[in-house]
């Protein structure tokens, strides 16, 4: 009997449509307890294992990825995992980013972040150390430290890091320092760059919030192509 209730449960999870299991009126309560036991641990087994053959995408950044000042569901990483379902694709993406997040911060989540499996990630983080004039080794090593530790969890891990820049308030050194930090963070470590995230976004007062800072939801919809112009090879040759 254990062996029919299993293959009804397991065509069940299979063909995803409800059937009915026969049981025995007459049968033994503690047997059927067992049973019962038996076939939610397999569900839930089986279950977890249909979902982990999709793959991750991992987004690690700040507000630019958050979605600050716009439903979440406009911001980029949603609009990517829009154009991932709308293609069929069997990835899985989650949003990892958090308003105000620095290099600092996103290292101190890493851990936390890395519970689950991951096979790309995008790292968008830094814009928040430039805009606070934070050392750049500092930010250099916090970024170099992220990526060792996803790296050393899976070890097949595509990164994919986003280019960023800021203003020249901070002085013309510390300005072109920070822009020439993500390229060659991407060549050390074998990296594929998006060279800036807000490219033809940044400084387009439509296409941002009133701060300036933040881009709107078409500033989204660009940052998005930006991202997918790098992303989709990558998902393509895994």
């Amino acid at each position: 009997m254990l062996k029919e209730l299993l293959d009804v449960l397991k065509n069940w999870l299979s063909e995803q449509k409800p059937v009915l299991i026969p049981i025995p009126v007459k049968a033994d309560r503690s047997r059927m307890a067992v049973l019962l036991l038996g076939i939610f641990m397999l569900s839930g087994s089986l279950v977890v294992q249909a979902q982990s053959e999709a793959k991750t995408i991992l987004f690690l950044g700040d507000s630019l990825t958050a979605g600050y000042g716009i439903d979440e569901n406009q911001a980029y990483p949603s609009l990517i995992r829009e154009r991932i379902a709308g293609e069929n694709l069997d990835w899985n993406v989650v949003n990892a980013g958090l308003s105000g997040e620095t290099s600092s911060g996103g290292l101190r989540r890493i851990n936390w972040l890395l519970r689950s499996p991951v096979d790309v990630l995008v790292l968008a983080l830094g814009a928040n150390d430039g805009l606070r004039g934070v050392d750049l080794t500092l930010t250099r090593q916090n970024l170099q430290a992220i990526i060792d530790r996803v790296r050393e969890k899976n070890p097949d891990v595509q990164i994919i890091l986003a280019g960023m820049q800021v203003p020249p308030n901070l002085g013309q050194d510390y300005t072109e320092a920070f822009r020439n930090l993500f390229p060659q963070l991407a060549e050390q470590n074998d990296a594929v760059l998006i060279p800036f995230l807000l490219e033809d976004v940044a400084g387009i007062p439509e296409l941002n919030l009133p701060d300036g800072i933040h881009p709107t939801p078409e500033g989204h919809q660009i940052m998005a192509e930006t991202v997918w112009t790098y992303l989709q090879p990558v998902l393509a040759a895994r």
